[in-house]
């Protein structure tokens, strides 16, 4: 198969595979949604999940949240690591909604990303599945399995991004990036799959005899 094929291939085993694509963190707003996805670095989704609902109801819009002492919001999310700095961050960006968004999670990609505690892909998710803006959010497992399907070459998330991105049709991009996370939390792991195991691997590289030797994000 040519790359093109490959990707072809791909995107329709996963649309049959997870023809339903619900955000996997819990949220019932694009605030709760930053908050979310910024909890979530280096954090399952699954953890996210079970510290949030008592954060939310500590405080669910920046103005209450900003009135919130770090160190409250710090002790309620620490289970999700990192706590000091994302207690600080989640402070911040609340007060920085009032003030210069009027309270509101703005649907600007440059805006996000200026926020404290948002980087690229954070800002990628919110626009993406709170705003319905297309966008390709590449994490470090997305960027791994696209080596292994040699999607890209890419060397970081950043030229991973812009590769997947050339590849699929925009249309699909905010579901595919789902269905890639569905994919490999499940079939293709770190540990389940080195490029050979999985039935994706498989069927896309049925020669592949030795392990694909992925490059860190």
């Amino acid at each position: 198969m040519t790359k093109k094929e490959r990707a072809q291939y791909i995107a329709e085993y996963l649309l049959k595979k997870y023809p339903e694509t619900p955000v996997p963190l819990d949220h019932k707003d694009p605030y709760t949604l930053l908050i979310a996805v910024l909890l979530s670095a280096q954090c399952t989704d699954v953890r996210v999940n079970q510290v949030t609902p008592a954060l939310f109801k500590l405080a669910d819009n920046p103005v209450n949240m900003a009135k919130k002492k770090v160190e409250v919001i710090q002790k309620i999310i620490r289970p999700c690591g990192l706590s000091p700095r994302k207690a600080r961050a989640i402070s911040e960006l609340s007060q920085i909604l009032i003030d210069e968004h009027g309270g509101e999670v703005p649907q600007d990609m440059e805006a996000l990303e200026a926020l404290p505690g948002v980087g690229h892909k954070t800002a990628s998710v919110v626009m993406a599945q709170a705003f319905g803006v297309p966008a390709f959010p590449v994490d470090t497992h997305i960027h791994r399995l696209a080596q292994r399907w040699k999607l890209s070459s890419g060397k970081n998330v950043v030229q991973t991004e812009r590769d997947l991105k050339r590849l699929f049709p925009e249309s699909s991009w905010n579901k595919l990036h789902l269905q890639i996370i569905f994919y490999g939390r499940e079939f293709c792991t770190s540990r389940g799959c080195d490029g050979r195991q999985c039935r994706l691997c498989h069927e896309l590289f049925p020669n592949r005899r030795s392990a694909v030797a992925t490059k860190k994000a």
